[in-house]
């Protein structure tokens, strides 16, 4: 899988580079839906991404935020999982916590990811056995999560355009001792792999795939965890894209805890 991650980095970089012109010249904005904005920017890192990957592994599967889905990848054991622009919200905001994400699932779980910031040049990435690491202007380091155990001395990273009243109840039931805002779902994520986090929940279903893939491995192999609000595993290459049931990520010996106060929230709100 060497090939296949050293490709993954390398189009998440050229990615981030298109990413950075289009905000640069303030790339216009349409709306897939409420709250769902898509620029060209994201078209353009999309098509990018895709047509690379269709030429080196043209028997994978693939599903991208931005491409029309195609029931065809159901059948293939590997299917690359893109998001090529992570945090569209903020970069319309004219805000830089954006980042392309590509993942390799296999057999239904996340084999290996690249998770890319643009602005600061930060390349997080991993495969499954073989840790995971930080990039910074060609300086490397191995990533390892916090072992943080007391919720009041964590910090929780939570959405800066999505956060929710549940997710709020969460920290309060836990006494979280800081909160940080951040945009895209993967640089919570790289926070927390570089131990200066500890805890990012989304208590309901307004995540999917290509939002999870990447991140969980690296997170994984950084020695955290990431799963639904039961504590379930999350699934990838499923019919049904969303992850339904929200998920939780953690440095891990905090996810019980988490995943308990998930619980009690949910039958409150019930």
């Amino acid at each position: 899988m060497r090939h296949e991650l050293e490709l993954a980095n390398d189009l998440s970089v050229q990615a981030g580079d298109i990413l950075l012109k289009h905000f640069a010249e303030k790339s216009p904005v349409q709306w897939k839906g409420k709250d769902s904005p898509v620029t060209e920017a994201d078209r353009a890192a999309s098509r990018f991404i895709v047509e690379a990957i269709r030429r080196q592994f043209p028997r994978d599967g693939i599903l991208s935020e931005e491409e029309r889905d195609n029931a065809e990848r159901l059948s293939r054991s590997r299917v690359w999982i893109i998001d090529p622009m992570d945090g569209t919200s903020e970069f319309v905001a004219g805000r830089t916590e954006f980042a392309v994400m590509i993942g390799l699932a296999v057999d239904g779980k996340p084999l290996l990811g690249s998770v890319y910031h643009p602005a600061a040049q930060k390349l997080y990435f991993a495969k499954r056995g073989s840790g995971a690491f930080l990039e910074t202007r060609k300086t490397q380091t191995k990533l390892s999560v916090s072992r943080e155990t007391n919720p009041e001395r964590a910090t929780i990273v939570a959405s800066r355009s999505h956060d929710s009243s549940a997710s709020q109840q969460v920290r309060k039931i836990l006494d979280v001792g800081n909160v940080i805002h951040v945009g895209s779902v993967g640089l919570k994520v790289g926070l927390m792999c570089e131990g200066q986090a500890h805890l990012y929940l989304h208590m309901g279903s307004g995540t999917n795939q290509w939002d999870t893939c990447a991140p969980e491995i690296i997170l994984q192999e950084s020695g955290g965890r990431m799963s639904d609000v039961f504590n379930l595993p999350l699934q990838y290459n499923t019919p049904m894209t969303k992850n339904v049931d929200g998920i939780i990520a953690s440095n891990g010996v905090l996810h019980d805890l988490a995943v308990e106060a998930a619980g009690k929230v949910r039958r409150i709100e019930s």
